[in-house]
């Protein structure tokens, strides 16, 4: 009978150990652990800089949300504590929608403010004519950025003229100059 090279235990244990050393080593000099590597550390920097991009946008979004609440702060405290109404609008339209719109002005009335952007106005607190009015100038530039408007809109399209003669109820005199019939 021929002699078995492996018949001990330990003998068994020790080629295992020397097969997967050897398979280890392999895998460590070719070629297709280095392409791993190259794809993992591609793939961590495409991962670190969009964590930095979103990092940048995140600090831009608080910096948006911060001037909005300031805008909204500023719009807030100019507006009187406690609200007074304002005459009811002459026409039967205009004075249905107030009473389901809360009391509110019908801003839309106004040239230059469509429904839309009187529900913008409406969200930053400004409700009524006499808002218009009162707006400070330099609230004008953030207000007409906020809305979307050109720069020097408020001013062109002459808001507060038209806010005050609204307010006062003169709808003939808004319709003659403004063109538009209230």
């Amino acid at each position: 009978m021929t002699d078995l090279p492996y018949t001990t235990p330990l003998q068994f244990i020790g080629l295992a150990l020397a097969l997967v050393a050897g398979w280890l080593l392999g895998l460590a000099s070719s070629n297709a652990g280095r392409r791993w590597r190259e794809r993992y550390e591609a793939e961590r920097d495409a991962h670190q800089a969009l964590r930095e991009e979103l990092a940048t946008a995140n600090t831009r979004i608080r910096d948006l949300e911060a001037a909005n609440s300031r805008l909204e702060r500023t719009i807030a405290d100019r507006r009187p504590a406690t609200p007074v109404a304002d005459p009811a609008p002459t026409k039967r339209d205009s004075a249905v929608r107030s009473w389901f719109y809360g009391g509110t002005d019908v801003l839309a009335r106004i040239r230059g403010i469509d429904e839309h952007r009187e529900r913008q106005l409406n969200q930053l607190g400004i409700q009524h004519f006499r808002d218009i009015e009162e707006l400070p100038r330099g609230d004008e530039l953030p207000l007409e950025e906020r809305l979307g408007l050109p720069h020097g809109t408020i001013v062109d399209e002459r808001w507060r003229e038209q806010a005050a003669l609204l307010r006062a109820g003169e709808t003939d005199e808004h319709a003659r100059r403004f063109g538009h019939h209230a």
